[in-house]
């Protein structure tokens, strides 16, 4: 369940040995449709992926961008249409796994997407490629916290009554980190819903976006929370007082995935998509400009921005990640607590 990055090394490559597929190179031109998010990523994707490395090889690409529940709809809506509607679709590391169960995505190798040899093996999945990843630290105002937190459960510290907050759609994974600072594993979270119980008595605030607990910490309406790092780095830069500590419980990552439908229209056109998402030079812009770490290993940053969004060797050994299929499974148990308990 809460396997270590070499063991879950071992068993996706085992997972993802070859099915036939037609390598990128068959790419011959034509639209390519996107669906991902808007935004600095909608906007990076286009500078960075798009004008530079696909529009020489005659591709267009078309991007269709919200905030995920209506592509998710889309995929399952048109998953028995053999002639679907989208080439490319970026989504969560916890949604991409959940899909690929429905059989929906090609499966991804060196030969169709070759940019991928040089990807993370603990972040890839069979039909699912790594675009960009981060992790979850404690963040927190360095003007009113001193001395830095070391701990899951300093969130729990009376001293902190009415000043910490959570991001609302991180909600399971602040239910996971919660499991953590209960001394728990991530096999099985139900130890995390009684740890946040225990912290309604603190008057936590919940803010619906991550923009908004940003707010909340530039106001000193709150002190510390739960983020991503590269979302700390975003912060820092727009001004706001805050630092990030790793805690010692471990690291839980996310990575933003893309995969191919079956139904794609256009799966070579899709496949050299993500071959470019792959690029150094665009993963080097994504790490410059939204602070996400890149998931190839041939990219090389600048050593000062290395050190504030980069994991050293030692937390890497230390990520706890989700074993996904259990999650699928408790995800609307997770989000009926955190709506109708926690919240309440």
């Amino acid at each position: 369940m809460n396997l270590s990055l070499s063991r879950r090394s071992m068993l996706l490559t085992a997972a993802s040995l070859p099915l036939a597929s037609r390598p990128v190179t068959a790419a011959t031109g034509g639209r390519v449709v996107i669906a991902t998010w808007g935004g600095d990523y909608g906007d990076l994707l286009g500078k960075n992926v798009e004008q530079p490395l696909l529009k020489p090889l005659g591709i267009e690409a078309v991007q269709s961008t919200d905030d995920g529940g209506p592509r998710k709809a889309k995929l399952i809506a048109e998953r028995s249409s053999r002639r679907g509607s989208l080439d490319v679709v970026s989504l969560a590391d916890f949604e991409s796994s959940g899909l690929a169960q429905m059989g929906l995505f090609e499966t991804l190798t060196d030969d169709n997407v070759p940019n991928a040899k040089n990807a993370i093996v603990a972040l890839r999945q069979p039909q699912a490629m790594p675009h960009i990843y981060s992790g979850m630290v404690i963040a927190y105002n360095p003007d009113k916290i001193k001395t830095p937190p070391q701990s899951l459960n300093d969130l729990w510290d009376p001293k902190y009554k009415g000043r910490v907050g959570f991001s609302d759609i991180l909600f399971q994974y602040n239910i996971a980190a919660a499991a953590l600072a209960a001394g728990g594993t991530l096999a099985d979270l139900d130890p995390g819903m009684a740890k946040l119980s225990q912290l309604k008595a603190l008057s936590p605030k919940i803010f619906a976006t991550n923009e908004a607990v940003a707010q909340a910490l530039k106001s000193e309406d709150i002190w510390i929370t739960l983020a991503w790092r590269a979302r700390v780095y975003q912060w820092r830069r727009a001004g706001v007082s805050v630092a990030a500590a790793v805690p010692r419980e471990g690291i839980l990552p996310t990575t933003f995935m893309a995969v191919v439908p079956k139904n794609s229209q256009q799966k070579d056109n899709a496949f050299a998509y993500l071959n470019a998402m792959l690029d150094p030079r665009a993963q080097t812009a994504f790490a410059e400009r939204m602070g996400y770490v890149p998931t190839v290993t041939n990219a090389s940053l600048p050593p000062e921005l290395a050190a504030q969004i980069s994991f050293t060797p030692q937390e890497q050994a230390n990520f706890k990640v989700p074993d996904f299929g259990y999650l699928s499974q408790v995800l609307p148990k997770l989000q009926q607590y955190w709506s109708r308990d926690f919240k309440a």
